[in-house]
């Protein structure tokens, strides 16, 4: 049995944390941007035997999970991967972005090739390659640095992007 955790990041409440509104009449929340992915993630694999779920995020997205708790909860269940999707914002609205994957600092082998992987397949998808310098990326993410398993955190893309923004929504 394959044992996925995955992660809507950051929740409804979470301060500035949308798309804003020149951009999108809604100022849709990161949160429904990133939920609406693990939500297709959930469904497609719902129709392969051998594989488990756990959403560590709050579902209706109204409660907030703390950074803290999310890497423990994956830890106890015992995940074989831990994916974290979000959505990336900068100060002010622009036309550069696309996606980014990241691992943690000394990833093991087997994060890195998830991380291409993961990356590689977003780009098929989506065409959000963007002008990122190291759009396959290491950083210090909390959620993939206290994770016992591999794990990657995805940045599906700039909310304040005229170039990604449409294709987010």
């Amino acid at each position: 049995m394959f044992k996925l955790a995955l992660v809507a990041g950051h929740y409804l409440g979470t301060a500035g944390k949308n798309c804003p509104k020149a951009l999108d009449p809604n100022a849709t929340k990161e949160w429904w941007l990133n939920n609406r992915i693990v939500d297709k993630i959930e469904t497609i694999l719902a129709a392969y035997d051998g594989i488990q779920i756990l959403r560590i995020d709050d579902t209706t997205g109204r409660n907030n999970v703390p950074l803290e708790d999310r890497p423990a909860k994956a830890n106890a269940w015992g995940a074989d991967f831990y994916l974290s999707i979000h959505h990336n914002a900068a100060t002010k609205i622009f036309s550069g972005g696309g996606i980014a994957a990241y691992v943690c600092p000394k990833a093991s082998a087997t994060s890195i090739e998830w991380q291409k992987a993961l990356y590689e397949a977003a780009i098929k998808y989506t065409g959000l390659k963007g002008d990122r310098a190291e759009p396959i990326a290491v950083a210090s993410h909390y959620e993939t640095r206290k994770t016992a398993m591999p794990a990657v955190l995805m940045e599906c893309g700039f909310m304040n992007s005229t170039v990604d923004c449409p294709i987010i929504l």
